[in-house]
């Protein structure tokens, strides 16, 4: 029997990793919404316009939104949710717990994010949001292990899923006259893109040289409060360093067609991320998909997937590991090549319907373990 899903998430029209996320995953397990629907959560400034599959929407000016918002999931079989601080309305994104509580549908809250060191209100929130899932999915194993070792949570609720792919494969490679470095996603500070402008200006010596291309937009949060002055920042770098002309900017936000033709010309993804903390990287996990080598900082998502794997780990904030790791994948023959044979068998399971599946699965699971409920017999 065909189950129906209610998700919980931030959604297209808006721009965020979490609403592209969401999107992919319902598609796949709805089939193009016939057994599912979106309760979709905006920010002040989205577009609060009807879209298609969204059948209630919560607004951070809704007082008690919750409450709204949990009756509509109770429309369907199971809830999905998706957590990350400062999604939901609250300090800390908090209204999500009641909701969850009130919730008679079981429930399966996907964590984005699990801080290594919360502040004590963000570590009693996502155990209180552990206790009332009834499962919890992490992405990486990272994730989990952090989650269970740091947090009290029922360690037989936590289930690893990968973070989906788009089958990039069905694009032919394209390559470019010149080596083509590639960083993409949301930009702001944090990205380390001044780390890969950095080594970019010490792989001159190749020839011929690299091109650069930095694709998307702005983060719209960090366009609210900062502008454009991280962009502006990377632009008066690259002229300082004197590689302008070898650096593309790319400021939209690309549909999936476009995106796999993009990741599909490059020689190298670069992810020179400054944070520690990612646990999860949509950007890797689409790069690794595309049988693209991939040279990033030691993230935690990227020392789990890269160790032995598809790419190269260099430390934080180093432009010159950065420079001699990406000179290697571009020049050192056969490398590229033995890099992403490694990780050839995995690349089916990071796949939208194999994950999609697995989500199913857990799904069928949870369903089965519920007790039926009965009718008191009065005497």
């Amino acid at each position: 029997m065909a189950l129906t899903y209610g998700f919980l998430s931030t959604h297209p029209p808006t721009q965020c990793g979490l609403a592209t996320f969401n999107s992919a995953l319902a598609a796949h397990l709805t089939g193009d919404g016939l057994f599912g629907g979106i309760v979709r959560v905006t920010a002040e400034g989205d577009d609060e316009r009807p879209q298609p599959g969204v059948v209630h929407t919560w607004t951070p000016s809704s007082p008690g939104g919750w409450q709204a918002a949990g009756a509509a999931l109770e429309d369907f079989d199971v809830a999905i949710v998706q957590h990350e601080y400062g999604i939901y309305p609250g300090a800390d994104g908090q209204d999500v717990l009641p909701l969850l509580r009130c919730l008679a549908v079981p429930s399966v809250v996907v964590l984005h994010t699990v801080l290594a060191a919360p502040t004590p209100r963000q570590k009693a929130l996502l155990e209180e949001i552990g206790a009332a899932a009834g499962a919890i999915v992490t992405m990486t194993c990272t994730a989990r292990d952090r989650l269970t070792a740091g947090y009290q949570v029922d360690a037989g609720k936590v289930f690893v899923i990968p973070h989906g792919a788009a089958d990039h494969l069905r694009v032919p490679a394209r390559r470019r006259s010149r080596p083509h470095m590639l960083t993409w996603g949301l930009l702001g500070p944090g990205k380390g893109i001044e780390w890969a402008l950095r080594a970019l200006a010490l792989l001159g010596g190749l020839d011929p040289s690299p091109i650069y291309t930095i694709a998307g937009k702005t983060h719209p949060k960090v366009l609210e409060l900062q502008g454009e002055a991280y962009r502006e920042g990377l632009h008066e770098l690259a002229a300082r360093l004197g590689v302008s002309t070898a650096v593309r900017h790319d400021p939209v936000y690309r549909d999936q067609d476009s995106l796999s033709r993009l990741i599909r010309s490059a020689d190298v993804v670069v992810l020179p991320y400054d944070s520690a903390e990612q646990v999860t990287s949509g950007v890797l996990i689409e790069a690794v998909a595309a049988g693209v080598p991939v040279v990033a900082t030691t993230f935690p998502h990227a020392v789990e997937l890269l160790t032995g794997g598809p790419g190269l780990l260099v430390p934080h904030g180093d432009p010159a590991a950065l420079a001699s790791a990406v000179r290697r994948v571009l020049t050192r023959p056969g490398l590229a090549d033995d890099l992403t044979v490694r990780t050839r068998a995995l690349i089916p399971t990071l796949l939208w319907p194999a994950v999609a599946a697995r989500y199913e699965s857990l799904v069928r699971s949870l369903r089965a373990k519920r007790p039926t409920a009965t009718t008191a017999m009065l005497p």
